[in-house]
């Protein structure tokens, strides 16, 4: 019997979704899988937004960023009564696989939607916070650093003409991965991130002393998680180094924009791997991607093992 495989979108937008959704039409049509979307993420399972899904649905998305079926925070998923009716939808639909896209929260409710219902499923990392355990890349990330570097490269021909510090704002609620790889790409002069303790006083001198032997300008990359706003480093510049600074928080631009060729490319093996895994009964997996490759990991190990950032990567910024 022909099986039905749905596909939706949790949580924030990221720029790989779109090449995602074609290759999980384009996949699952080729396995002899009849494939659904789902639109606005759990939300739309709970109101049975449901609709079958073949190649027209897909054509010229590829290069589009965000999701062209929508995603969402859901609430209600977080109560065991819509939980139930969203597996009623899905069995309207005789749908038995789905492939879940979002981060730590989505696979949170994923992981309760299958201790419940047994829902087979995979989970798809994406997140441009790139803070999900196991995983060493989520979907969306290299689109979202390629933002950060051409805002920060903007910025800096600005700033080379003027004697100013300007404090950068990136996303990544608690992680500081974004924050971290732009400084190590960018050349900028100081990173804050929350996995790092840090006291401003330690650059105050060395800072004044590079002004004193001809800088001009400082560019400073601050994750958004860590203990002070940016208001307070700029003031901290103003005040304590001597110069006049200028704030600029990136803000969603991060989560849009034309997917990279790594996101697209990253995309296509995902998906390939989650329809992959579902038909060979990983019925409870999230792919994830390591130096290793990728693998599947369980939904539980995912959701129940703190995430760390990359040792190698904090002994840079430490060092």
């Amino acid at each position: 019997m022909k099986q039905n495989i749905a596909i939706l979108c949790s949580g924030g937008d990221v720029s790989g979704m779109n090449p995602a959704l074609k290759r999980f039409v384009e996949y699952s049509l080729q396995n002899n899988l009849t494939p659904y979307f789902i639109y606005d993420g759990y939300e739309g399972l709970i109101d049975n937004n449901i609709k079958k899904a073949n190649y027209c649905d897909v054509a010229g998305i590829i290069n589009r960023g965000g999701t062209k079926i929508g995603s969402a925070r859901s609430k209600r998923f977080m109560q065991a009564k819509y939980r139930t009716i969203a597996k009623q939808n899905l069995d309207i639909f005789n749908i038995s696989l789905l492939i879940v896209l979002g981060g730590d929260g989505s696979f949170r409710g994923l992981h309760q939607f299958y201790k419940e219902h047994k829902v087979k499923f995979c989970g798809v990392p994406s997140t441009i916070d790139n803070d999900i355990s196991g995983t060493d890349y989520c979907l969306g990330v290299d689109t979202a650093l390629n933002m950060i570097k051409f805002s920060i490269d903007s910025i800096r021909d600005t700033a080379s003409s003027f004697k100013r510090a300007f404090v950068i704002e990136t996303m990544g609620n608690k992680c500081g991965y974004l924050a971290l790889i732009s400084h190590l790409t960018s050349g900028s002069e100081l990173c804050l991130i929350p996995e790092i303790t840090y006291d401003l006083n330690d650059y105050e001198q060395k800072f004044r002393q590079e002004i004193n032997n001809g800088r001009r300008y400082f560019i400073a990359i601050v994750a958004e998680g860590i203990t002070q706003n940016s208001t307070e480093i700029a003031e901290w510049f103003e005040k304590k180094v001597g110069i006049e600074s200028r704030i600029n928080i990136l803000g969603h631009l991060q989560r849009g924009g034309n997917p990279t060729v790594k996101d697209r490319l990253m995309a296509y093996k995902f998906i390939t791997y989650a329809i992959d895994g579902l038909l060979e009964d990983r019925n409870e997996s999230v792919i994830c991607y390591t130096k290793s490759g990728f693998d599947y990991k369980t939904i539980d190990t995912v959701v129940n093992s703190p995430y760390q950032l990359d040792s190698e990567l904090i002994k840079f910024i430490s060092s």
